[in-house]
């Protein structure tokens, strides 16, 4: 298979890494130059400065890893000329052009898995197992939270040049740390309604976009809560929580440990001794880093392209997502 990467920044160059490493090195980039990625390690590969230059060479699938704002630029080309693409999430900074990108796929054939990583996480798919299985009885609350600090991401970098800081690339922590958003629907369903508080609160120098938001959700089946992102926090931390009338899920990043208290006696239940709930552990593989995760994506998204799997996260899932950054920035 014939793979062509658009965009070499931090994500377009793991993909690029993990490509080689499963074996595949048919691969073509097309670079516009502005990535801080050392020239002498692209020794050997094809590089295209023109889009549609690269897309007559006939790729398989495009990886659509450039700045979001420039997204739709690449990936409605690519659908149009019948590739398979994995799109980096956010999918745009915007939903102007998405369904002319629908379209286009449709009508070409071309599957589209959107980059949320978080989908491929163990213990997060426990979770989800565990819910459908009823182990927590009817999901009642939920919190979500994840505080990062953005110069931090990619230290080589000026932070204040990358897409994440600037409202002309789409940029934003609302519209950048949509993980909760995309896990908290692939774990609890659709949501029915947002509230928001958002800002731009610390001194990180920022151009139009906000660095913290507080984001409250209620969802279909009645589940409330709320997501709060921020881009100053240090240390990171990135946690989750859902109560149910049967007990109780705590997850943390840092070890990707879930915890699960299972309360003896159903909510709303009295007794004069109750008892102590039952904690179960579910932990990592003793190998699990962090790239596991982007591993398991582009395996994924390998046996897309040759027919064997459907997208795990759909465009239309990636589109929901959009729909709710905007909703919650209005």
């Amino acid at each position: 298979m014939k793979f062509l990467i658009a965009g070499l920044g931090s994500i377009g160059h793991r993909h690029l890494n993990m490509l080689r490493d499963l074996g595949q090195d048919n691969i073509v980039l097309y670079r516009t130059h502005q990535s801080t990625i050392d020239d002498e390690e692209l020794a050997g590969i094809p590089v295209e400065t023109d889009l549609q230059a690269a897309l007559n060479l006939k790729p398989d699938a495009v990886i659509v890893a450039n700045p979001t704002s420039l997204h739709m630029d690449v990936a409605i080309p690519a659908a149009k000329a019948g590739c398979h693409i994995l799109l980096e999430k956010p999918i745009s900074d915007d939903l102007s052009r998405v369904d002319k990108l629908r379209r286009a796929a449709e009508k070409s054939g071309s599957r589209i898995l959107v980059g949320f990583q978080f989908r491929y996480h163990p213990t997060l798919n426990k979770a989800r197992d565990l819910i459908n299985e009823g182990a927590l009885g009817k999901v009642l609350s939920f919190h979500s939270h994840w505080g990062e600090y953005l110069p931090n991401w990619h230290p080589w970098e000026d932070y204040r040049e990358s897409y994440a800081a600037r409202a002309d690339l789409g940029g934003g922590v609302i519209g950048t740390l949509t993980h909760p958003i995309d896990y908290l629907r692939y774990i609890l369903g659709e949501v029915e309604e947002t509230a928001s508080i958002q800002g731009h609160v610390s001194p990180l120098e920022l151009s139009g976009v906000e660095d913290v938001g507080e984001i409250g959700i209620k969802f279909k089946s009645g589940a409330i809560g709320a997501v709060h992102i921020n881009y100053f926090q240090r240390p990171p931390d990135h946690r989750l929580e859902i109560v149910g009338t049967k007990g109780t899920f705590r997850w943390n990043n840092d070890d990707g440990v879930l915890q699960h208290y299972n309360m003896p006696e159903e909510f709303g239940t009295w007794s004069a001794n109750p008892s102590a709930p039952v904690h179960t552990i579910y932990e990592l593989p003793d190998d699990f880093e962090r790239n596991y995760l982007f591993v398991e994506q582009m395996k994924h998204f390998i046996e897309i392209v040759e027919g064997k799997a459907e997208p795990r996260c759909s465009l239309d899932d990636g589109i929901e997502v959009q729909k709710l950054v905007e909703n919650i920035r209005k």
